[in-house]
Formats: structure tokens, sequence, C-alpha cells
């Protein structure tokens, strides 16, 4: 029986011979640049070989474009067939559509909403009545969710009156009269909402703020919004203080195609700002934005140096700046308040840029800055991508951030 097994293997080994013979032939002529009794396998190999590098650009755009959510579709475009089949289902997810960005939106404003509205919904679950002990507790929610103890206080005086006006018993209605309170604070503002440019010569935005806020960032990312408006733009590097500050606003400058006036770092910045507003009026640029060193708002000297900036670009161009653009980081909180007041008194703020608002759990400031300073927010910053810097629109705003009014997603959204 062993000897049977023996044979019929030497069997299939001698059969198996004349296939191994003549499929090597066939091999070693493709790679080394192909023959005649090869050409059927070089019409199977090529295609595989094509796709090698149309892999590599698809990787290179993941990581090359991280700045940006969209996709390339010039790079994209040279992958093969079957590549594409498999990419069809990505673009949905980065479409700029109305839905996806307010998604996204709702996505980044999620430690907000954990901390506000859901923390409302257990309060009102179950109650049977609107009583003091409620109040106390609404309170609560309100302060800790960074809207100011002046604004809480306004909400709950609203909130009362509603009550008596409509005789009110269902706890669980004074959700929509706080949305519909809330709504009506940030709406205050949004006639001027929109930055305006000049009649004649270029808009002017000087960007203020302490350091650390993501100033020179948020400068990056206004100017890629102008830039794929079709406006050209300068970028003035008159932050000669901070290590490597120039390089940065060089960097943004080369990522969102905009032209930039800078010295070296140490030299005076009310000189930078003079030579830039000169350089942007004689090119007829449509805008300019001026980056100022980051300094605390407590440092006298250094408030007195923004001023001098802001009489130096009055000088060379007549109503300049036209926008006074005040940088804050949202996890500071009430801190945020102060700043906007004493930086407001020094140079005169006409907007707010209110960033990290995706890394706070305390996104009532926002709330709270439209009602105690009158002064419009101008863009929220929900995360590090270039979109990601979004125009503040305050029905958006509060729809995000009571989403799940309508949704009916419990806590564990």
């Amino acid at each position: 029986m062993l000897g049977w097994f023996r044979s019929k293997k030497r069997k299939k080994e001698k059969s198996e011979e004349p296939f191994e013979q003549e499929r090597e032939p066939g091999f070693e002529p493709v790679g080394a640049g192909g023959a005649a009794a090869g050409s059927d396998t070089a019409l199977t190999e090529e295609p595989s070989a094509g796709h090698e590098p149309a892999e590599k650009p698809v990787d290179i755009v993941a990581t090359e474009e991280s700045a940006s959510e969209e996709p390339d579709p010039v790079r994209l475009k040279g992958a093969a067939s079957a590549e594409d089949e498999e990419a069809e289902p990505e673009p949905p997810a980065s479409e700029s559509g109305p839905v996806s960005l307010f998604g996204r939106l709702q996505e980044r404003l999620s430690k907000t909403r954990k901390s506000l509205v859901y923390r409302l919904d257990a309060l009102f679950l179950g109650r049977k009545e609107i009583d003091q002990e409620l109040y106390d507790e609404l309170e609560e929610i309100l302060i800790t969710a960074d809207m100011g103890v002046g604004t809480t206080q306004d909400l709950l005086d609203d909130v009362r009156r509603e009550v008596r006006r409509r005789d009110l018993t269902d706890p669980g209605l004074l959700k929509d009269v706080l949305r519909r309170k809330i709504r009506g604070y940030l709406a205050g503002d949004d006639s001027n909402a929109d930055l305006q440019l000049p009649r004649e010569g270029p808009l002017v935005i000087m960007v203020v703020g302490v350091n650390g806020v993501g100033k020179t960032t948020s400068i990056g990312k206004i100017a890629a919004k102008f830039v794929r408006s079709g406006k050209s733009v300068l970028l003035v590097a008159a932050d000669t203080f901070r290590a490597a500050a120039v390089e940065q606003l060089k960097i943004w400058a080369r990522r969102c195609g905009a032209d930039i006036v800078a010295r070296d770092q140490g030299a005076d910045p009310s000189s930078v700002v003079f030579d830039a507003i000169e350089s942007g009026r004689t090119r007829n640029v449509d805008v300019i934005i001026v980056d100022t060193a980051g300094r605390l708002h407590t440092q006298v000297n250094l408030m007195e140096e923004l001023k001098k900036i802001k009489r130096v670009i009055g000088k060379k161009m007549e109503n300049a700046p036209h926008e006074v653009m005040l940088v804050l980081d949202a996890t500071t909180g009430q801190n945020g308040i102060s700043q906007a007041r004493l930086f407001n008194d020094a140079v005169g703020v006409t907007g707010i840029t209110l960033t990290k608002l995706d890394g706070t759990a305390k996104g009532g400031i926002v709330i709270n800055i439209c009602r105690e300073l009158g002064i419009p927010v101008r863009f929220i910053g929900i995360g590090e991508q270039v979109d990601d810097l979004r125009d503040f629109d305050s029905s958006e705003f509060v729809d995000a951030l009571f989403k799940n009014d309508d949704s009916g997603v419990g806590v564990s959204q």
C-alpha cells in the first residue's frame, strides 16, 4: 500500500514538471523587459504593477492635506478604477453640505451639551412642579456652564416672568423657554456679525489677544477663508517678540496662498505695520491682516504698544483698522470677559474669535460674551483643521447645542 502512494506521488511530480518548466521562462523575460512568449503574462501583471504607484499618492494626500478635510480630486483622479470603486463611499463623510457641517458643529459642542443640556434634562425629568428648589438647581447648572452670574440671573428672571405670564406648571417646558432666551442673547448682534469691505482700499484687520490663545493660527485660517472667496490677502508679521512667530506666519501664508510682510525678530512692530500698509495699498490687495504680539491684558507697557500700532495704521489709512479682532480661548472661562473688557478699553475691540470651543464643557462663555459685552462673535474654533474655524451663526449654534430636543437621543449620545 505504501508503494502505491509513492508511485502515485512520483507520477504527480512528473506531471507538474512540464508546467513549471514552461511557466518559468515566461516570467524572466517580462521582468527583464518582456518577450513574445511572455506577452500574456505581461498583460495580466502590468495593472497590478500600476496599482502600486497609485496607492502612494492617496496615502500622501491623507498625510499632507491633514490641515483640510476636503479631498484633493486631482490627486485621487490618477488612482486605478478598482481603487476608485473602493473610495466611492468616502466622499459623503467629507462633503461640505449644510447637514455635514451642522453635524460636525454638533459633535464638537458635545462637551458643552453634556454640561448644560443633558443636566437640564436630568433636572426636569420626573419633576412634578416648578418650585424654588428647581430654580436653585437650575442656577447652579447655568453658572457651572460658564454663563456668568449676571447672565444667569437675567435668564432666571426671564424664566420666572414667563412662568407667571403663561401660568406654566410643567418643568419640562422650561427648557424651551431657556432655549428661546439664549437664542435672543446670541442673535442680538447678528446684524453686525459680517465683516464689510470698505468702499476704497483694503480691509485692515488688527488681531490682538493674550499669549497662547491661537492668534497666529486663527489668522492663517481667516486668511484661507478670504483666499477661497477670491480675495487677495496680505499678512503682516508684527509679532516680532515671540521666537518663531514670523516663521509660523510665513508657513500659514504659503499654505493659504497669501503674501506676507515680515522682518527679523526684534524689529519695531510699528515700522513693520507702516511698511505693510503702504505695500498693500500700492498693490491693491483686498485684505490686510496684522498679527500682533501676545501680551497679558495686565501689562500696561505692552498694551501701550498696541495703541501705537493702531495709531500708525490710522495715520497711513483713514478709518483703519476697520476691524480690531480679539482672539479668546474658550477654556479660560470668565477670565476671557476681563480680557475682553481691558482690550476693548485699550484699542476698541469690534469683533471676537473664540477658539478651542471643542475642548471645553463651558461653552456658555459665548452666551455671556454676547450679553455682557455686546461685541459680535465673528468666528468660533471647533477643531484643528482649516475648516474648523467657523463663521458664527447664532441660530446654528443654539440648534447644535439643543439638538437632542427633537432627536430623542438620551445622555448616551
